[in-house]
């Protein structure tokens, strides 16, 4: 007979509350603060949960993890950057500790519901200083206690004319806005929501199209039209699929190089002038060295990896190199596997591009972005998982062309994504195994 120890049980579920309150409301905080919202994000993944399906070791991903870390720490002794490599070491290594971490909290379809609602909330504060800034000339920094919290609001934006609001930086709110924008847009589409708590997610959906549209990111508009078709499932692409290649065309016709002369201009009439400048880079044709183009910086980078593929340079030895050689300061490589690849070599590279796309493609191939049509299927929060699919397929995508994963909140958030999608790819593997 078992013996069942009541205050074991009783300590354990109290335990996994904690854990969970801590995880939600870092959540919730972490735009508003990125040191109180790491605080309680940081502290609930050490917060030992119960329901912990399997242990540290036995799960394969951690392996790769400390494999990775293990060549990371290898390649500081001999780096480039110096004291920089060791310091860079914090933009990952806690990192993957958090990818275990926070997997408890994430366990289940109503569990990352709910964390995807602390997003939705703590965007708030977002949205509202991006239009202030914008509309209202509010200019900062705003602190408070001592300083712990400091909102670097700009008057105009950062840059000039560019929404970016809690961020240092437009592009940094729109990798955030990215995330929350397929997460809203699953709670828009709730089926028993009542008129008055649809209504009030319609505006905030609204408010966030409008906020990324006004970062003038091109990764966050791109972000706006390809997460709607992601989220409303293949079921729905046969009306979607005709109306987003309608609306794209004479996007592309205005855009795309080798188009008939009479035909582009038509399209330059339809289209918005600041909306095919922005995306052809036409305002900087005449202004902007070829030094200080993704090209150019692309290809130093593939230099920097031919010289040292295995360690790599150091973390940051980026912003050191490329001025020596090309005369102009830029802070990174502006697309995260090069960026790896000078930083810490191709191997820790490739891992970790790869982990993520493993990621992505084991719970795409188990079908997350399926709609299920029976009705005793959970549709709420189907809807919910392949939002959080697509958000952390878009800041995937989003790294190809910039590094937003330096400022501390898009890295954290970033990894609450993953670790959502391991906890999601797990529980339809035990689903999987239940109905054999």
């Amino acid at each position: 007979m078992i013996k069942i120890d009541r205050a074991h049980i009783v300590q354990s579920l109290s335990t996994n509350r904690v854990g969970s309150y801590f995880f939600q409301f870092g959540l919730f905080l972490l735009p508003s603060s990125a040191l109180l919202g790491s605080i309680f994000l940081l502290s609930s993944s050490f917060i030992k949960p119960c329901h912990r399906e399997i242990s540290f070791w036995e799960d394969k991903w951690n392996y790769l993890l400390i494999s990775t870390a293990l060549l990371m720490i290898i390649g500081c002794f001999h780096a480039y950057s110096g004291t920089l490599a060791w310091l860079g070491l914090a933009n990952w290594i806690p990192l993957f500790w958090c990818f275990w971490g926070f997997q408890p909290y994430l366990r289940t379809p109503d569990l990352r519901r709910r964390s995807a609602y602390c997003l939705i909330l703590g965007t708030v504060p977002l949205l509202i200083t991006g239009f202030g800034e914008l509309w209202l000339g509010w200019d900062g920094p705003w602190q408070t206690f001592n300083g712990l919290i400091i909102w670097f609001i700009s008057a105009g934006g950062e840059p000039e004319g560019r929404l970016s609001g809690l961020f240092e930086h437009a592009n940094y709110a729109a990798a955030w806005l990215v995330v929350v924008w397929p997460l809203s847009l699953a709670a828009l589409i709730q089926p028993f929501l009542n008129l008055r708590k649809r209504s009030f997610v319609f505006c905030f959906v609204m408010a966030v199209f409008i906020a990324l549209v006004m970062t003038d990111s091109r990764n966050g508009w791109g972000g706006l039209i390809f997460a709607i078709p992601f989220v409303l499932g293949p079921i729905n692409w046969t009306w979607f699929l005709p109306l987003f290649f309608i609306i794209l065309l004479p996007i592309a016709l205005a855009v795309l190089p080798g188009i008939d002369t009479g035909l582009q201009e038509l399209a330059r009439k339809i289209v918005p002038k600041h909306l095919w400048s922005r995306l052809n880079d036409m305002r900087f044709v005449d202004s902007r060295p070829i030094e200080g183009t993704r090209l150019a910086q692309w290809n130093v980078a593939f230099g920097l990896i031919k010289d040292k593929p295995w360690f790599g340079w150091g973390a940051a030895a980026f912003s050191v190199l490329y001025p020596i050689r090309k005369g102009l300061w830029h802070g990174h490589a502006h697309n995260l596997p090069i960026e790896l690849a000078v930083s810490h070599g191709l191997l820790v590279s490739i891992s970790i591009v790869g982990m993520v796309a493993s990621l992505l493609i084991i719970a795409l191939l188990r079908g997350v972005l399926v709609v299920n049509q029976n009705r005793n299927i959970d549709n709420d929060n189907l809807s919910f998982d392949r939002a959080w699919w697509t958000s952390t397929f878009l800041l995937v995508c989003f790294h190809g062309t910039d590094m937003p994963f330096f400022d501390s909140r898009i890295n954290l958030v970033g990894w609450v994504l993953l670790a959502g999608l391991r906890s999601l790819i797990y529980s339809q593997k035990l689903e999987s195994r239940n109905r054999a």
